[in-house]
C-alpha cells in the first residue's frame, strides 16, 4: 500500500499516524500563509473581470478540469466570454512567462489539463502565477469578461468572487488529517467558507446531504476515441475479451480502472502517478491487443502511439442550479 492508500484506509495507519507531527506542521504554515492575507500583509490581486475559482481541498484528482469545461460552455451560453487560468501543473517551467495555450501545443510546455481544454473550446492562459496568467488573458482577449481558474483555491494572491470546490464523493476526505498524514490542503471547515460544493458521483447519484449549495456533478462517458485520430471511434463492446491493457496517470488511477469494468470492459491495469510523463516504454504490453487510457493521459500520448491506443473521452453534467448560483454572483460583482 503506498501514502495515498493510507489517506483513504477506513482504519488509521501506522504511517499515517506517524506522520502527524509533520500534518500540524504544514497546518501551521497554511494558517499562517491565510492569516497574512486576511490581515492585509500579503495583498490579493483583483483583476478587471470577476474570477471564479474551482479547486479542492485534497490532494489529487476530483474532476476540476471537467467542471471548468463544462462551466466556460454553460457560461458561454448565458451570454458571458469566459477565458481559464491554471498553472499548468506538471509542465516544463522555462522561464515562466505566461503562455496562452493552443491546441496544438505540446503538453510538456503547457501542461496536460491546460490543453485538454484549449481543445474542448477553452481560451487558457498558463503561468505559475495564476495573477499573471490572467493579465495575459485578458490582453489577448480583450472581451474576456469572466475568469474561470482551474484549480488555484490556494493561490490567495489572486482574488476571487466565487469559489467552487470539488469532492469525490466515493472518497470523501479520507482520513481528515492534513498533508502529508491525510490528502487535505487546508482544514475540513475551509468547506463552510465556500461558495458551493461540487459532489463528483456516479451517474445517476446524488450528492450527499452534506451541507447547503452542495451540487451533484457525474462525469459521463463516450464512445472510445483512437490516440491521434479523432475521426476513428469505437463502443466499449469493441474491447471485450483478452488482451485490454489500461493505463492511468491520474489523481485516482482506480476510478478510472473501475470505470472500465463497469462498461465490461476486463482491462490488466497499469496505474502511473497523477500527471506522468508517459513514454512509448510505458505501453510496451507483450500480447496487448488494445491499450486504453484517459483523455488526460492520450495527449501525452499521441507522439508514439499506434492502432491499438484508445482513450475514454468524458464531460462533467451539472446541476444548472450551479452556473445560476455563479451568474448571480458574477452579475452581483459587476454591479458593485
Amino acid at each position: 500500500m503506498g501514502l495515498v492508500d493510507d489517506w483513504y484506509s477506513p482504519r488509521p495507519s501506522l504511517r499515517a499516524v506517524a506522520l502527524r507531527p509533520f500534518s500540524a506542521l504544514f497546518g501551521a504554515v497554511v494558517a499562517l500563509r491565510r492569516a497574512l492575507y486576511r490581515s492585509g500583509v500579503r495583498h490579493s490581486v483583483a483583476l478587471r473581470v470577476p474570477v471564479v475559482i474551482v479547486g479542492n481541498i485534497t490532494a489529487g484528482g476530483s474532476g476540476k478540469t471537467p467542471l471548468v469545461a463544462a462551466l466556460v460552455a454553460a457560461l458561454a451560453q448565458r451570454g458571458f466570454h469566459p477565458g481559464v487560468v491554471s498553472r499548468g501543473y506538471g509542465r516544463d517551467r522555462g522561464d515562466d512567462a505566461p503562455i496562452i495555450v493552443g491546441a496544438r501545443d505540446d503538453p510538456r510546455r503547457v501542461g496536460d489539463e491546460p490543453l485538454l481544454l484549449a481543445r474542448a473550446g477553452c481560451t487558457v492562459a498558463v503561468a505559475r502565477d495564476r495573477v499573471a496568467a490572467g493579465l495575459a488573458l485578458l490582453a489577448h482577449d480583450p472581451a474576456c469578461d469572466v475568469i474561470v481558474g482551474d484549480d488555484g483555491l490556494q493561490h490567495y494572491r489572486l482574488e476571487r468572487n466565487v469559489e467552487i470546490a470539488v469532492v469525490d464523493a466515493a472518497r470523501g476526505l479520507g482520513n481528515g488529517w492534513l498533508l502529508p498524514a491525510g490528502p487535505l490542503r487546508e482544514p475540513a471547515t475551509r468547506l463552510d467558507e465556500v461558495d458551493a460544493v461540487v459532489m463528483r458521483v456516479a451517474e445517476g447519484g446524488r450528492a450527499p446531504p452534506l451541507r447547503p449549495r452542495a451540487f451533484a456533478m457525474t462525469l459521463v462517458a463516450g464512445d472510445f476515441v483512437r490516440v491521434g485520430n479523432e475521426r476513428a471511434t469505437a463502443p466499449a463492446s469493441a474491447f471485450a475479451g483478452d488482451g485490454i491493457h489500461a493505463v492511468a496517470g491520474i489523481g485516482d488511477p482506480a476510478r478510472f480502472f473501475a470505470q472500465l469494468s463497469a462498461i465490461g470492459i476486463r482491462a490488466v491495469p497499469h496505474p502511473f502517478p497523477d500527471h506522468h510523463r508517459f513514454k512509448a516504454a510505458d505501453l510496451e504490453f507483450a500480447g496487448a491487443r488494445a491499450i486504453l487510457m484517459t483523455e488526460k493521459d492520450a495527449v501525452k500520448c499521441e507522439a508514439f502511439a499506434d492502432e491499438r491506443c484508445w482513450y475514454l473521452p468524458v464531460r462533467a453534467r451539472v446541476d444548472d442550479a450551479l452556473v445560476s448560483l455563479i451568474e448571480e454572483r458574477i452579475r452581483g460583482s459587476q454591479a458593485a
